[in-house]
């Protein structure tokens, strides 16, 4: 309940001899808890400037929340799996990748304002991709 989500590794079977280690990630219903956190910028925000929340592409704050989590969670996951991979500043402290630019979603972006999206003009939904359909 205190992360949106998180990622790390165990140690994972031995085969021939060789200790293997697996990585993992997890990541939390974002409209449920900790929404204020977890679902900006498709949730009004706990703390900070309150602009208003953007309109979730899917019409699930939830789930497409959990999407963005995810999303910053893989970028993490691949460039750091071990907890010994790229990350920025200190080692007991790493700054991910996913981690360095919390909330850009768009340009122009700055705190409270995810920036210049796309935006669909049937249901005013936001996004910051346009795939087919």
């Amino acid at each position: 309940m205190s992360k949106c989500g998180t990622h790390g590794s165990l140690p994972g079977a031995s085969v021939q001899g060789k200790s293997n280690k697996f990585a993992y990630i997890w990541v939390g219903n974002s409209e449920t808890q900790c929404p204020g956190q977890c679902a900006w910028p498709l949730h009004q925000p706990i703390y900070g400037p309150q602009s208003p929340p953007l309109v979730a592409p899917n019409n699930d704050v939830g789930l497409d929340c959990m999407v963005i989590n995810l999303a910053s969670l893989l970028a993490s996951t691949t460039t750091n799996p071990f907890g010994n991979g790229f990350f920025q500043g200190p080692k007991d402290a790493p700054l991910e990748v996913a981690s360095a630019c919390p909330g850009v979603y768009g340009k122009r972006a700055y705190p409270s304002y995810a920036g210049d999206l796309l935006v669909d003009p049937a249901t005013g939904a936001s996004c910051n991709a346009n795939g087919a359909n």
